[in-house]
């Protein structure tokens, strides 16, 4: 199976070693994507909602580049900084995925990049 890497200068590059997204025969693999503003390539302000709806932006933006979209993504990832935030951001979460949700897994990690409150990685098919 052929690899080949993702990347769109729609989101903010990355400050570490890593591809926004890798295509594998019919599946995409995202990379996490933060708040981060393209324009600016800051951390968008306003907290868990504005975090939330940039990196679904930025998770779109990718996969679209792969060839893919947000309504094909199979499985996601959600890192929080906070627990007690989870409600705020499935409120913004679920806007982008209204039916038929993916598989999902959800727990808090003890720090996010550049003081971020959410990341999200996808899977997505072709």
């Amino acid at each position: 199976m052929e690899r080949h890497v993702i990347h769109t200068n729609k989101v903010p590059p990355a400050r570490v070693p890593l591809s926004q997204a890798i295509r594998m025969g019919e599946w995409v693999f995202a990379s996490g994507q933060l708040g981060m503003d393209p324009r600016t390539g800051r951390l968008v302000e306003g907290g868990i909602g504005p975090e939330t709806r940039q990196v679904c932006q930025n998770l779109k933006a990718v996969l679209e580049a792969a060839g893919s979209s947000l309504e094909k993504v199979a499985k996601v990832t959600i890192y929080l900084a906070d627990l007690a935030e989870l409600m705020p951001m499935n409120a913004v979460f679920s806007e982008y995925f209204p039916k038929d949700p993916p598989a999902r897994t959800t727990f808090q990690a003890a720090g996010l990049v550049a003081g971020a409150r959410v990341e999200i990685e996808a899977i997505a098919g072709m």
